[in-house]
């Protein structure tokens, strides 16, 4: 971790690297992260640096592959999934949310978008199956829920090599 942390710094730099930070740029050059619809969001919410900074120290950066990795709990997997989702950061999963969220994973060309109706209808599928004290938002508890119904999300590996 700390060999590919530090070469994403500049060579002057490398000796340094506990105490250095890295750009949010140069973490988008990861090829886990490169393609990844939620690439600004995993970068913002791993990250300590204060604003829209994004940069990210070798603990945020350990932290990171740390939530990804094999070993992290379903529990801690999902945490960090809802913070990614949660786009506004209120702590919650509005209809704001959700829809930036079906945006990501379906892309955001013309072709791929989904129709007004055609979203309205999937959020509120979502909203139906998800949100069991029926507030029309789906908190970490109502989202932990769903997850530990899907044994695959355990084994998301996401910035695995």
């Amino acid at each position: 971790a700390y060999k590919r942390f530090s070469e994403l710094l500049p060579k002057e730099e490398r000796e340094n690297a506990c105490s250095a930070r890295v750009p949010k740029s140069q973490f988008l050059t990861l090829p886990e992260l490169r393609a990844n619809p939620f690439q600004h969001r995993i970068c913002r919410v791993f990250s300590t640096a204060d604003g829209e900074d994004s940069s990210m120290s070798f603990e945020d950066f350990l932290d990171m592959l740390s939530a990804f990795s094999d070993s992290a709990t379903s529990d801690v997997k999902s945490h960090y999934a809802f913070r990614i989702f949660d786009f506004d950061e209120d702590g919650i999963l509005d209809r704001k949310d959700l829809e930036k969220l079906v945006n990501c994973l379906t892309g955001h060309s013309e072709e791929s978008r989904l129709s007004n109706v055609e979203m309205e209808q999937l959020i509120q599928n979502i909203l139906e199956e998800s949100d069991i004290d029926k507030d029309g938002t789906i908190n970490l508890a109502e989202f932990q829920h769903v997850v530990s119904r899907c044994p695959d999300f355990a084994r998301y590996r996401g910035l695995q090599r």
